[in-house]
């Protein structure tokens, strides 16, 4: 097999041809699928290989006391044959990769020949073909998660420790000093825990990942931005905790640290930068100055590491080992994303290559992977899959105000229309219900004996064709709701359309296709909660955020009667496609933002969902969607957190918000007021004065990308990118 190896004291680096480890007990045997560089750690060893003598002694005068103890105990001659027998040896590289299980050694039960693992260790997750990896070493890969974003979990493990070292608490605000890849993890760590996070790197391009990736801020070290987000986050009291991930030989972050810390902060130390603490600054302070061991509890004990003694989970709750299974878990989840932290793939065979590009400056790199060959009958690693959020590229035409009245049609009058639509729009001054259309003559005039139409028809084109109507609402069933919607607009009519809007992405560009054509882009979509005046209260009692939040919606949609036309999957697509939308517009009106990825897990057996939606500032909002739930638990409840300050909505009855002040609402009727009376009201002033749409085409988008990834999630088993998501 091929390994990666240097030899410390020519610099020289090579791809080696050595023996296949023999699979030991107690621990597997380990194929490579992916390994990552640490851009860190590595390269400094790399860089020190390539000194003088002089340069090495003077960058570890650790091992130089250790030779002249060498020296004082067996002379120089001996000292000297050790130090240049060690040196003039081939090293590995590597500690962080995953991989398949080729062989099980004597004493594992919990992986079989075939499962993916993750594996860790400066000794055993080598830049290698195969490595022997221990028990307490390795951690099986969560089904969905893609093999190259499994490799990060030692580095993973790594930042995890280190917040955990942080003690951080939600609403707390954190400095995170180097943005390399370790302080890319731990910001996003520490914003998907409710911590708001201010990074610090002199590299403008690492200050906008992090920032992408869910810090509130980023700035140079130099700079006063840091200094002035840090004062408007804390009221001036400084940060509850920093987190050294620096490297190199300056003292300047721990300066920093103290001159940002609070009274009593934490400094938890992760990489290997210059630690001389500035006493007074320290002292006045009565800061807490902590170090974080590698990937945590156990590191460094043979019996944990190489015996595989585990240590007691009611004394020891983290160990290496649970920090590699919960990062992956993460990941997994989509509550922490490394796919942006990729800058580079390499075959292993270019690994020399990719190294010197790397030492040179030429690749300039967050973290870089090294791709193994792929054995006989082995499948290629699917794409990650992602859902097109397709751009809205409009000449928009004119909007001509209606008159008044507004004259409406609708296309379909169903149970949701005749309930819920047409009840406040019969009632509203200044509009006209023209006409009906639907399949059959009967309903159509019931349409018209109940609500006052002035015609009911059978005749779609006629109505489109009809110059004196000004828009038209189509309520009809699911599977033509895209269709409907791009004739109207390509008849010029204002359209107003109940989700969802497509149900898949060829419907959707269909739609997009036909307002390009038309200039016309005068659509809405039936997204009534982010309408209702008790969630707009609570959203303008909440007030604006400059963190990360975390949102949970708790859907509890009910069984479904048989024979219910919701129930036609092949037809009309599934529950979730033709509902959902509602929930992930209201998420993303809250957020103030549109999700960048979906991932969605679903148990088998019903439509029970968990949905994960992650947006550009690192928040997130999870959507339980269950139809199994008793039929007396409220339908829908929400939760907001953010800066300290909590939103909840119980079920449009009733909404609090938690901060300085509490703010509570009274009880709302028995009949919940979800928005649609105000929806109405903004489209009908939208139609009457040819002003703005309420919501911007690009959210309806959106929302509606959104909804169709979930059904590609849950196919490909993995979170789903949305492409093109702003």
């Amino acid at each position: 097999m091929k390994q990666v190896v240097q030899n410390y004291k020519s610099g020289e680096l090579a791809v080696l041809d050595v023996p296949v480890p023999g699979c030991k007990p107690g621990g597997v045997l380990v194929r490579s699928a992916y390994s990552l560089i640490s851009t860190g750690t590595e390269l400094m060893k790399v860089s020190e290989a390539g000194m003088s003598m002089l340069g090495k002694a003077r960058s570890r005068p650790d091992q130089v006391a250790k030779v002249m103890q060498s020296v004082a105990t067996n002379g120089v001659p001996a000292t000297y044959r050790k130090v240049m027998g060690k040196l003039d040896s081939y090293t590995p590289l590597g500690y962080s990769l995953c991989g398949v299980v080729e062989q099980v050694g004597a004493g594992i039960d919990d992986v079989k020949v075939g499962d993916l693992v993750a594996c860790a260790g400066n000794e055993h997750a080598l830049h290698a073909e195969l490595n022997w990896v221990p028990k307490n070493l390795y951690a099986p890969v969560p089904d969905g998660l893609a093999p190259r974003h499994a490799a990060f979990g030692t580095v993973g493990s790594i930042a995890l420790q280190g917040v955990r070292q942080g003690e951080s608490q939600l609403g707390e605000v954190a400095l995170v000093i180097g943005l390399g890849l370790i302080g890319q993890l731990v910001v996003q760590l520490l914003a998907a825990s409710g911590v708001r996070v201010v990074g610090v790197d002199p590299d403008p391009a690492r200050c906008e990942l992090a920032e992408r990736l869910g810090a509130a801020a980023c700035g140079d070290p130099a700079s006063a931005a840091v200094e002035t987000a840090v004062a408007e986050l804390t009221g001036g009291h400084g940060v509850d905790q920093v987190y050294l991930a620096a490297g190199g030989g300056s003292n300047q972050p721990v300066e920093l640290a103290a001159r940002l810390s609070r009274d009593r902060g934490r400094v938890v130390d992760i990489g290997k930068c210059r630690l001389d603490l500035p006493w007074n600054a320290y002292y006045e302070k009565e800061l807490d100055v902590r170090f974080s061991r590698s990937y945590g509890p156990g590191r460094y004990d043979p019996e944990y590491e190489l015996e595989g003694r585990d240590y007691p989970i009611g004394y020891v709750r983290w160990t290496e080992r649970r920090n590699l299974a919960c990062f992956l878990d993460l990941l997994a989840r989509g509550s922490v994303d490394v796919e942006p932290l990729v800058s580079h793939i390499a075959d292993f065979d270019d690994a020399v290559e990719t190294y010197q590009s790397l030492k040179d400056g030429d690749l300039k790199a967050v973290a870089v992977l090294f791709r193994y060959p792929r054995q006989e009958g082995e499948a290629e690693e699917a794409a990650a899959p992602a859902v097109a959020v397709p751009a809205v590229n409009v000449k928009r035409a004119p909007a001509r105000a209606a008159r008044t009245p507004v004259r409406l049609a609708f296309v379909g009058a169903g149970n949701y229309a005749t309930s819920m639509l047409l009840p406040h729009l019969a009632q509203r001054d200044g509009v006209q219900l023209s006409t009906v259309v639907t399949t059959t003559a009967l309903s159509a005039a019931n349409a018209r004996r109940k609500f006052g139409f002035a015609e009911a028809t059978t005749d779609l084109d006629a109505v489109l064709g009809d110059k004196s109507i000004d828009a038209v609402f189509v309520v009809t069933r699911h599977s033509s709701h895209a269709e409907l919607t791009r004739k109207a607009l390509l008849a010029g009519k204002t359209v107003f359309v109940e989700k969802p809007l497509a149900l898949t992405e060829d419907e959707l560009a269909g739609v997009l296709a036909a307002v390009e054509e038309s200039g016309n882009d005068r659509l809405q979509v039936g997204f009534n909660r982010r309408f209702a005046p008790l969630l707009q209260e609570a959203k303008k009692r909440f007030g604006a955020r400059t963190g990360p939040a975390s949102l949970r919606y708790l859907v509890n949609a009910g069984r479904l009667q048989h024979g219910s036309w919701y129930l036609q999957q092949g037809t009309e697509g599934s529950r979730f496609a033709g509902e959902g939308g509602h929930f992930i517009d209201t998420a993303s009106w809250l957020l103030d933002a549109d999700p960048v990825s979906v991932y969605a897990v679903a148990p088998s057996g019903n439509e029970d969902l968990q949905v994960v939606l992650r947006y550009p500032d690192g928040s997130t909002a999870t959507i339980s969607y269950v139809t199994t739930g008793p039929a007396g638990l409220p339908k829908e409840t929400l939760d907001l957190v953010a800066d300290g300050k909590a939103l909840r909505l119980d079920d449009f009855v009733r909404a609090s918000v938690y901060g300085r002040k509490r703010w509570v609402s009274s009880r709302l009727p028995k009949a919940r007021d979800k928005g649609q009376n105000a929806e109405l009201a903004a489209f009908i002033k939208a139609v009457r004065t040819g002003g703005p749409m309420p919501v911007p085409l690009g959210s309806l988008v959106a929302t509606t990308a959104a909804t169709l990834a979930v059904r590609a999630g849950l196919a490909a088993g993995a979170p789903v990118t949305l492409a093109g998501a702003r």
